[in-house]
């Protein structure tokens, strides 16, 4: 009796427990989660992913992204951009980006040309940018600068120092 009784008592606990122990309502697993070095939004009808500055040297670099447009029926376009501190970093002028209405654009691929950008920035830097979209949407963003290597290499052209330098030994 007292075995049966034991056991009636380990098994309601456990069945209590494991709803308790779950991970919630809102689990890690079912949000965004984008392991990149770029930056990103996603509170308009255009997303930004994975926004950053590739610097093969100080002082210079090119502006590229991923365009999302979320709109099923009209297209949508990257109009302007500007960095916060527009007379430190300066963005070249550009020709409008246009995205087909539930398409996408990336400035990073070979067919598309990213957007330079001068002045003080070297890889390492965050600059805060503002993007202003078709349809009223603007954008504020704090891109990072990379390094024109590993992943980002020939994007703002040759060159580029991916090599840590070593510690010399004593």
């Amino acid at each position: 009796m007292l075995l049966r009784r034991s056991l009636a008592l380990v098994t309601g606990a456990l069945l209590l427990a494991a709803p308790l122990a779950s991970c919630g309502f809102d689990p890690a697993t079912n949000r965004v989660n984008t392991i990149t070095p770029g930056t990103s939004d996603r509170d308009g009808t255009v997303d930004v992913l994975n926004a950053v500055i590739v610097s093969a040297e100080e002082g210079s670099g090119v502006f590229i992204t991923t365009l999302v447009n979320n709109d099923l029926t009209n297209e949508a376009s990257l109009d302007s951009m500007a960095a916060d501190d527009a007379e430190a970093v300066q963005v070249s002028e550009f020709p409008s980006v246009t995205v087909a209405a539930n398409g996408l654009v990336n400035l990073a691929a070979d067919d598309e040309e990213p957007i330079p950008v001068e002045g003080e920035l070297a890889a390492g830097d965050v600059i805060p940018m503002t993007l202003q979209l078709s349809g009223g949407q603007v954008v504020r963003l704090d891109v990072p600068v990379v390094p024109n290597c590993d992943e980002f290499a020939g994007i703002d052209g040759e060159g580029g120092d991916c090599e840590v330098a070593e510690a010399e030994e004593h």
